[in-house]
């Protein structure tokens, strides 16, 4: 993988046609028989003198997209508690409207990551980790592991309105400023 991406990198290419300048000037015989060693400097030196290739530090909408469907179609085919499938939907609605959203900002694509690579596979997987008949009879403290399951669900999809809650407050106060500007123009005239 790491051979494959740097074969396309910009110090790559660059070198590539430095090198392949170092050819040229051997074949109008500006170099002799020195050439292989001209080749491989002047690749060298664009290498490195290259600009490095920039890092992204950001998460890619789509594939999170992806993993939250992938996740929720595992969740649907898995054995959770029939109580358990509304907040699943739920959470799937939250974070799949957040995740249409071009420009979401840092606070909420660190919510939605962190819901969806952290906090929802870990609860289901927890759960499912557990025998059917452990998870449903098994009672600790009067509370069984699918209720337990249900609760962190509830907690979860809680939290993701939270999220989205923060995320679109900013285009609720867009609106309301339209409006009271709209009221305003309708006045003057």
């Amino acid at each position: 993988m790491a051979i494959s991406r740097y074969l396309g990198s910009t110090k790559n290419l660059v070198g590539s046609a430095l090198g392949l300048l170092g050819v040229l000037l051997h074949v109008f015989g500006v170099v002799g028989g020195v050439w292989p060693v001209v080749v491989v400097g002047l690749y060298l030196v664009g290498a490195l003198a290259a600009p490095p290739e920039k890092i992204v530090l950001t998460t890619d909408l789509a594939s999170l997209r992806e993993e939250l469907d992938s996740l929720v179609a595992k969740i649907r085919a898995a054995r959770v508690p029939a109580e358990a499938t509304p907040h699943v939907e739920a959470l799937a609605d939250v974070l799949g409207s957040l995740l249409a959203r071009p420009d979401l900002d840092a606070d909420a694509t660190y919510g939605v990551t962190r819901l969806v690579r952290t906090d929802i596979p870990l609860a289901v997987q927890t759960y499912l980790n557990l025998p059917w008949w452990f998870a449903v009879a098994k009672k600790v403290n009067g509370t069984s592991a699918a209720d337990e399951l249900v609760a962190q669900l509830g907690l979860l999809e809680v939290d993701a309105k939270a999220v989205a809650g923060q995320f679109f407050d900013t285009d609720v106060r867009k609106q309301a400023d339209h409006t009271r500007y709209l009221r305003e123009r309708t006045q003057e005239g």
